[in-house]
């Protein structure tokens, strides 16, 4: 299987910028959002980035707190893993950090079940489907005779992807149905699936198959990078959105935090007409990178976006259950030998350990200070019907389950968070969920729940479909796009698409 490849989409266009002068209006400072802020102003656009929070980063922002002492420190929205495949993201960081020196290597991506269960994902070939091999040759979990008895045509599937046939044949089927059709053993099943179908926030029995398997692509069999992954040194808002906020100044963006978008009409001298906090701006170009919430908002608020079949798939989106991140601030540390971050399975709603200080320069000052630790705790896709009290309980019961030797030690500080603002990627839902283009010239959409042309997810979704909502508004003007990286479109088994440039745009 070939490596990573480089697409230009949706034209070879030549101009470095903009032939005449252009604005655009980028709704949402998210990565999406900040993604095509950035190639539109580099290509001579004057953007204004509309971000309704004070600070941006959208699900991976950062804002300054402070701790009971007085003491401040930077808050996130959760643990978030830098995998080596997130080519877009890469080369979005690397205008602020060109040898992403931010980034911490880690060793491995250990799995933790019930009764001492461990898997690990280091030292695996990084070659599909040697990759594949290795792992069910040294799992613990799988025997030969359990690999008898595995449905071998469903297993297939997850080196066969390819857009199309993926789609189509699993889409209308449940996450959950199909780990079930594979006939693993549940302890197989639990240590080598079910923390990585948490991952995307959808709980199995309301996740569509084709989503999973192309997920299952993108991660691991058609992940020429392997599976281990970076972490940041820092907290996000040094790292990342301190640099990203002076980047785009420096090229003239006009950054509104705490600015709310409310709806779009037909402007008089610009093609569009954007409500911000209750005042009109005209913008030749709209990028539309908000949450699925706010983009139904402003589509119910906009009677000009009136194509039917548009505000169909808008209405069509929805949000999957919720997560919670739980940092706590402890007197006791860990065992010394406990990694920096571990997945877990099988014991309650808890899906990850982070020791923050082992890896965040933060963290570990504040626990050189006094001492102790700085742990959080992650539960991907919790039951809207748990309470946060019940959440609580059964997230620090998992964790002593886990890290035993932390039982009974004192909480000094914590900060806990229940949000539900993760798309869902329901069965059946990919042919009517909406693109980065529109029917409505000059708007585009951008953001983590928008169907892509290449396999991606989470932060890489986010910034690759706002680089393409750049691309396809600037394609009319001939200028060149900018360039989109993906792992091989299509598996080890999977027949070439054959696709234009259009359809690889939808």
């Amino acid at each position: 299987m070939s490596a990573r490849e480089q697409l230009l989409l949706p034209s070879r266009g030549e101009r470095d910028e903009v032939a005449a002068p252009a604005s655009a209006v980028v709704a949402g400072g998210g990565l999406a959002g900040v993604a095509a802020a950035v190639a539109l102003a580099e290509r001579g656009v004057s953007v204004v980035l509309a971000e309704r929070e004070p600070f941006l980063g959208g699900r991976a922002g950062a804002w300054t707190d402070r701790l009971a002492s007085g003491e401040p420190f930077e808050m996130e929205r959760g643990f978030h893993a830098f995998f080596r495949q997130y080519y877009n993201l890469q080369a979005l960081l690397r205008r602020v950090d060109p040898e992403l020196s931010f980034l911490a290597p880690l060793e491995d991506y250990p799995i933790l079940g019930p009764g001492g269960q461990v898997e690990s994902f280091s030292g695996l070939p990084r070659t599909p489907p040697w990759n594949v091999v290795a792992l069910t040759r040294r799992t613990p979990t799988l025997g030969l005779r359990d690999l008898m008895g595995v449905n071998g045509p469903a297993a297939l599937a997850m080196l066969r992807y390819e857009r199309g046939w993926t789609y189509d044949r699993y889409d209308d089927q449940t996450a959950g149905e199909y780990l079930d059709s594979l006939r693993f053993p549940p302890d197989a099943r639990r240590m080598l699936f079910d923390v990585f179908a948490h991952s995307f926030f959808n709980p199995e029995g309301a996740m569509s198959a084709g989503e999973l398997l192309m997920m299952f692509h993108f991660y691991f069999s058609g992940n020429p990078e392997g599976l281990i992954f970076d972490v940041s040194r820092q907290p996000f808002s040094k790292s990342i959105w301190g640099p990203l906020g002076d980047y785009l100044a420096g090229r003239g963006v006009d950054v509104r935090t705490g600015c709310s978008v409310s709806s779009l009409a037909r402007g008089r001298e610009k093609r569009w007409s954007v409500v911000l906090d209750g005042q009109a701006t005209e913008a030749d170009l709209v990028v539309l990178a908000l949450t699925v919430p706010g983009l139904q908002e402003v589509v119910a608020e906009s009677p000009a976006l009136d194509d039917p079949d548009f505000r169909r798939s808008v209405e069509g989106l929805a949000l999957t259950h919720p997560f919670a991140v739980w940092r706590l601030w402890l007197d006791r540390p860990p065992r010394p030998d406990r990694g920096p971050f571990v997945g877990t399975t099988g014991v309650g709603s808890l899906d990850n350990i982070s020791l923050y200080h082992l890896f965040e320069d933060e963290s570990r000052s504040w626990v050189e200070r006094h001492g102790g630790s700085v742990v959080e705790l992650h539960a991907y896709a919790v039951d809207p019907a748990m309470s946060e009290p019940a959440v609580r309980e059964d997230l620090l019961h998992a964790l002593h389950a886990f890290y035993p030797e932390l039982e009974g030690a004192r909480v000094i500080e914590e900060r806990f968070l229940l949000r539900r603002d993760c798309p869902a990627f329901a069965p059946g839902s990919y042919a009517d969920r909406p693109g980065v283009p529109t029917p409505h010239e000059g708007i585009a959409l951008a953001g983590d729940f928008v169907r892509l042309p290449i396999p991606s997810a989470l932060m890489e979704r986010a910034v690759a479909s706002g680089f393409l909502a750049a691309n396809h508004l600037l394609a009319p003007q001939g200028v060149r796009p900018e360039p989109i990286w993906s792992v091989p479109r299509r598996g080890l088994f999977g027949r070439r698409p054959v696709e234009t440039a259009a359809s690889r745009m939808r």
